[in-house]
């Protein structure tokens, strides 16, 4: 990695990622609150349905390549005098995140396998995708009631820490004023804050 103010920035490919997952996470949680809480008509809600398996095996997609970028490229270091409990907590926010950037969409695809309505998904009404291979189990109508809930409650976990890291970004920017969140903004930034290298 180059020395200055470039080690000190996520990577062009990590800020697409990053956004892109983030927009896609947004969506998600409108569609969900939506199809559940709105009372729409059948077809409307089974348009949202689809909608929402399509953007959550993209955001799955966009999590796998984040975790293959993100093992493979070092990210920018903290800024000098961030406390180490500050460090672990927000490493203990990232690994949360990814982690249940993985298990939504994977319980959610359980949940479409394993229902007896056996209703194809097909990706923006484009590409035709498989039920998620369960061993061979058949639909299970309990199973899917307890998926559901899961996945209820991971994504209204999952809310709860992007506004937890929201709030967080916006301290380190309005409160702090160090380039914490500047590094992860689209186009050039000058870092003015000096670094330290993240624990491992």
């Amino acid at each position: 990695m180059a020395n200055g103010v470039s080690a000190r920035r996520y990577s062009a490919v990590a800020i697409l990622l990053h956004w892109a997952s983030a927009l896609g996470v947004l969506v998600l949680i409108g569609l969900g609150l939506t199809m559940t809480h709105a009372g729409l008509a059948p077809l409307r809600q089974f348009q949202l349905y689809q909608w929402h398996k399509s953007v959550g095996i993209t955001v799955l997609a966009l999590t796998a390549l984040r975790v293959l970028w993100r093992l493979t490229h070092r990210p920018p270091p903290h800024p000098a005098g961030m406390p180490a409990r500050e460090r672990r907590a927000a490493a203990a926010a990232h690994h949360l995140l990814y982690l249940l950037l993985v298990g939504l969409p994977l319980t959610g695809w359980a949940v479409v396998s394993l229902s007896p309505f056996n209703i194809p998904t097909v990706l923006y009404g484009i590409v035709p995708w498989p039920h998620l291979p369960l061993a061979g189990l058949a639909p299970d109508p309990a199973a899917e009631g307890v998926l559901k809930r899961v996945h209820a409650l991971g994504a209204w976990f999952l809310a709860a820490l992007l506004a937890i890291h929201v709030a967080a970004a916006l301290r380190h920017h309005l409160l702090l004023r160090d380039d914490v969140l500047r590094r992860m903004l689209p186009g050039r930034s000058t870092s003015i804050t000096p670094t330290v290298e993240p624990t491992r």
